[in-house]
């Protein structure tokens, strides 16, 4: 299984790319003007105390509770090397980075899974000795958001809880988040701007931990590893609140339309998402990649997801028009 797949590997220059879960809108203009001031400022070194500050007052932490990172992954890839677990659970299907991460690292890594009728994870299957257990919230590729009890039950005080909340964003309720939590043991939430706000490309996260972690992670990460535009893109989108509101309507009316096409469809069962993206099963998977492809059409495919098969396949929620012409061409492929 190659755990380092990725949908950024899958689409050609020109395709429909709904592989990849990025929001294709229009970033606010506010983000735009800080990303040019960024421009004029790099001959700089990065200085991240702007966005530490935004950061924290947002999430109601203090600073020292606060570590930038290069995107979500160099936080579990960071995690991984300063912490380096004996026993790791992954709690999957689900972004097979922190995984991959664990693995390099050394020591154990099982699988706990997920149903696969709900996508729901049972918190007694993780062994009571795993000093490291790692979950999306919601959860990559599934679409699932998990309650916070299902989540807060697998703290120990011996143990680092990883929660990935990458695409928290496009959840219009604050109650969902467990970033402002501080009575969680080991509790660490990993954030990352790539998907709502559209910043694949600049490498903008964040995760939020206890005090004496983030100090221990701060010893093991190389300087100035969060860019200027970064800092500036973090300090800027943790003053936004009308932004997220409003691409996550959008995004939830686009899901809405491209879900009931999908039911439309024979042979094609779809699972109910939080995210921009959802999980399908068709009985011809592989097949049908690769004739959307030919159609230049770019899907996920899901088999490098522990827990899944050939017949999953994971497509990004675009554009109504652009969900319409991925429908049209299902229609034709799977009738």
């Amino acid at each position: 299984m190659n755990l380092r797949l990725h949908g950024d590997t899958i689409a050609r220059p020109g395709m429909l790319d709904f592989a990849v879960n990025v929001w294709p809108g229009q970033r606010p203009a506010g983000l735009q003007e800080a990303l040019q001031r960024g421009l004029a400022e790099s001959y700089r070194y990065p200085d991240e105390r702007e966005a530490k500050q935004a950061i924290a007052g947002r999430q109601g932490r203090s600073c020292d509770e606060v570590l930038l990172t290069n995107g979500a992954c160099d936080a579990f890839w960071l995690l991984a090397q300063a912490f380096r677990p004996k026993l790791a659970v992954a709690i999957h299907p689900s972004f097979t980075e922190p995984e991959a991460a664990l693995r390099r690292a050394g020591g154990d890594v099982i699988h706990v899974l997920r149903d696969a009728d709900q996508w729901r994870f049972d918190p007694a299957e993780v062994p009571e000795e795993a000093d490291f257990v790692v979950l999306g919230n919601p959860n990559n590729p599934t679409g699932t958001l998990d309650g916070h009890d299902a989540i807060t039950a697998l703290a120990r005080p011996w143990r680092l809880l990883i929660v990935d909340e990458s695409f928290i964003d496009f959840i219009p309720t604050e109650a969902s988040t467990l970033a402002g939590r501080t009575d969680v043991p080991g509790l660490i939430v990993v954030r990352s701007l790539t998907k709502l706000w559209s910043l694949a490309g600049i490498r903008a996260g964040y995760l939020l931990a206890p005090a004496r972690v983030v100090e221990r992670l701060v010893a093991h990460r190389q300087p100035w590893s969060v860019n200027t535009l970064a800092c500036l893109a973090l300090a800027t989108c943790a003053g936004d609140r009308a932004t997220p509101l409003r691409v996550a309507g959008e995004v939830a009316r686009a899901r809405a339309d491209l879900t009931a096409g999908l039911h439309l469809l024979e042979g094609v069962r779809v699972w109910p998402s939080e995210a921009n993206f959802l999980l399908l099963q068709v009985a011809h998977g592989p097949g049908l990649v690769e004739r959307l492809r030919d159609r230049g059409i770019a899907v996920r495919p899901a088999a490098s997801f522990p827990g899944l098969d050939e017949t999953y396949i994971r497509i990004a929620v675009r554009t109504r028009d652009d969900n319409a012409v991925l429908l049209r061409a299902l229609g034709e492929l799977v009738s």
